[in-house]
């Protein structure tokens, strides 16, 4: 291929892959398969290998992999970036109104969008190509993210069509939806670190962080909602907005124009009770005159526009009684202190409990027995103590309540690191709910996966004395484990819940210890629960080292040269591992046949290993290859993260298919709908 064809095919699959991307970021409609796409990207990135002069910083291939920033730019707007004026009562807005009329009379028309709970952001573009991404700052000037911005597959790196502005700046809001919010703090309580409040502070901690890729990992979205520029030709906000959405701006459905006033207070009271629909999070409703000639008549103050309000929900707030504090002890022995309350409808739920956080927290509230607190759900999701309600404090106030110095659990003094705003028990081999919570974690599907376990049958064999460690799930019986049975009473569902084991259950449970056996190194690295150590650093760490002993003789020295070890990590595992009672514990292991050192494919593969892109993914090779042999195939395959199976199954991933390949093997996969990939197909993969 020459150079010219090189570059005229590359040109056709950029536009062709960011086509793709706004059908399924912007519009969630896509066309094609992700298998289908993923071969578009490799094609593009493989020419793009072929031809190094003919990259483009904007190619989708680019995606992610910027280098890591040390401190973020500051740069100054080219136009302010003003915020809104606020208010939370139809009065105000019609004071509002009345100013506006007042100034350009009665023949206009409002939009009404969604006010999104988020970070703004300025995007600029030059002949259509993103050139720099700004956050608001102090208003006159925000910090450079740019390369982190460009991990958000829905902000366009180049634009559609050709009728845009040479140059001009498109501003929005960076969130964070529901689902990838909750993904994030499920990980970051895996690895015992503190949760999110709530998606707004996540999106901001997410485009601060200095390294793209991980912005990447947090599935950012990004809304837009007003276009700036020398040479605009449009005459209403509105139409400006509907063109954006056309050269691949993400553009809410939610704007509507609306004739008067009241028309947009309706529309308010409907997006106030649709809004618990929606899959992130919004605060209000913003209001702007339509027109951009009346928007420039009517001008601003020095702090906002005086042709746009925000109406903002009420967070809805109740009072009820605080009950009690209690402190609960996690897996690795964080402390959470829990408000007990009197039960109160919130937000279409009923609240009886609501996080305190951390000392600070009970400490910044001045909580006493019996105070009645104002809670409301922060970020619509996480029920908080806002403040004491001071209006019902009826004479002395009762004892004040004072985080707790002990483990409630074990009576183990706790410890609070310096820098860090949890307390921690560090009785880890002592406490039953961090014993249990290390079991329920051992068992679970990404780690041993012995799911016939779950369902409080842990908490029953623990509360028998049967299972004090991981290691003593290898010592049950049938006899020991049959007609096993105990009563709990659930208080949050106000009834009692029945655990017996049966025949049939002892059996499930014994298969699924003894399967366990034959678990991978990385996942039982994982299982073992050391801190921070989670599911991909475990495989990082396993193909690092190969075996347990390597890993437990590596030094803080070492260990923070390794990839995504930082000096946090490095020292959690140094510790886990000079800890004797750990070191006993995975000798047991060892003995009851739990593997702890890479299989010899997975070494040999390793010795040689060229990448993951194949991680995770089994391949059937049959027939006769044009390039390469059969068996070179296979060792690329392993050399790639993949692994070879002889054998069609409903599992496999791809049948590697070469000339002469018999017919049966065809059949086979096409019943099982085994993608079957060609020579070609397998090195784009590979690129």
């Amino acid at each position: 291929m020459t150079k010219e064809e090189a570059k005229e095919k590359i040109a056709k699959l950029t536009q062709e892959i960011n086509s793709h991307n706004y059908n399924y970021y912007v519009l969630d409609k896509p066309v094609i398969s992700d298998y289908d796409f993923d071969m578009l990207l490799e094609e593009l990135i493989k020419l793009e290998k072929e031809f190094p002069e003919l990259l483009d910083k904007n190619s989708p291939s680019q995606r992610v992999g910027g280098e890591i920033t040390k401190v973020f730019r500051q740069v100054k707007h080219k136009y302010l970036m003003l915020s809104l004026g606020n208010t939370y009562s139809f009065e105000e807005l019609q004071e509002f109104d009345e100013r506006v009329r007042k100034a350009i009379g009665n023949d206009f028309e409002y939009v009404c969008e969604l006010k999104y709970d988020g970070l703004s952001i300025g995007l600029t573009y030059h002949n259509g190509v993103l050139a720099s991404a700004v956050t608001r700052g102090d208003g006159e000037q925000g910090d450079d993210v740019t390369a982190n911005v460009r991990t958000i597959k829905s902000i366009p790196l180049t634009l559609h069509g050709s009728d845009y502005p040479e140059d001009f700046e498109i501003r929005g809001e960076i969130i964070m939806p529901h689902k990838s919010f909750e993904k994030l703090n499920a990980e970051r309580e895996d690895l015992g670190e503190l949760p999110f409040a709530n998606p707004r502070n996540a999106a901001s901690g997410s485009l601060k962080m200095l390294d793209p890729k991980e912005v990447a990992k947090r599935e950012l979205d990004c809304y837009l909602y007003y276009l700036l520029g020398e040479n605009l030709h449009f005459n209403t906000h509105y139409e400006s907005l509907r063109k954006a959405k056309e050269w691949g701006f993400k553009i809410s459905g939610y704007m509507v124009r609306c004739s008067t006033i009241a028309e947009a207070y309706d529309y308010i009271n409907t997006l106030e009770q649709e809004r618990v629909k929606l899959d992130y999070d919004i605060d209000g409703v913003v209001i702007k005159v339509n027109s951009l000639h009346h928007q420039e008549m009517l001008g601003f103050t020095a702090k906002s526009p005086r042709w746009a309000i925000a109406y903002k929900f009420k967070a809805e707030r109740l009072s009820t009684k605080l009950l009690s504090v209690v402190f609960q002890v996690g897996r690795t022995g964080a402390v959470t202190p829990v408000a007990n309350l009197e039960p109160v409808q919130l937000a279409g739920t009923v609240v009886k409990r609501a996080t305190l956080h951390n000392a600070d927290q009970i400490e910044k509230l001045d909580l006493h027995d019996g105070d009645y607190v104002f809670v409301e759900k922060g970020g619509e999701i996480i029920p908080k103590i806002i403040s004491v309600d001071d209006s019902k404090r009826e004479g002395q106030r009762a004892g004040k309540i004072k985080y707790i110095t002990h483990c409630p659990e074990c009576g183990t003094e706790l410890i609070r690191k310096e820098g860090e705003a949890i307390h921690y028990c560090p009785n880890e081999n002592g406490c039953p709910p961090q014993i249990k919570g290390k079991l329920e974690h051992f068992i679970s599907r990404k780690a041993m996966n012995i799911d016939s376990l779950g369902e409080g049958k842990i908490e029953l064999l623990f509360d028998k004395g049967m299972v004090k460690s991981p290691a003593d799930l290898y010592d049950l019986t049938f006899d020991k484990l049959i007609g096993l049975e105990k009563t709990y009473f659930l208080e949050e569902q106000q009834k009692e819940r029945i655990v017996k084991f049966r025949e049939k259950t002892v059996e499930n449970i014994l298969k699924g210890i003894e399967n366990s056996r034959s678990v991978p190194f990385e996942r039982v690295l994982f299982a073992i629960g050391i801190r921070y150590v989670g599911e991909t650093l475990a495989r990082k760490l396993a193909y690092h080292y190969g075996t347990i002993h390597a890993l437990m003789n590596a030094g803080y020295d070492e260990l923070i040269n390794v990839e995504e070890v930082g000096s946090r990590i490095a020292e959690s595992i140094v510790t886990y591992f000079s800890n004797e009672r750990n070191v006993e514990f995975i000798q047991k292991l060892k003995d009851k046949g739990i593997c702890f050192e890479l299989d010899k494919d997975a070494m040999t593969a390793n010795s040689a290993k060229v990448s993951d892109k194949l991680q995770g993914k089994s391949f059937v090779v049959s027939g006769v290859f044009t390039n390469f042999s059969r068996d070179r195939i296979k060792k690329m395959i392993e050399e790639n993260g993949g692994k070879n199976v002889s054998a069609i199954s409903s599992k496999t991933d791809f049948l590697l298919a070469g000339e002469n390949m018999g017919p049966e093997k065809r059949k086979k996969a096409t019943t099982l709908n085994v993608p079957i990939i060609s020579e070609d197909d397998f090195l784009k993969l590979l690129e």
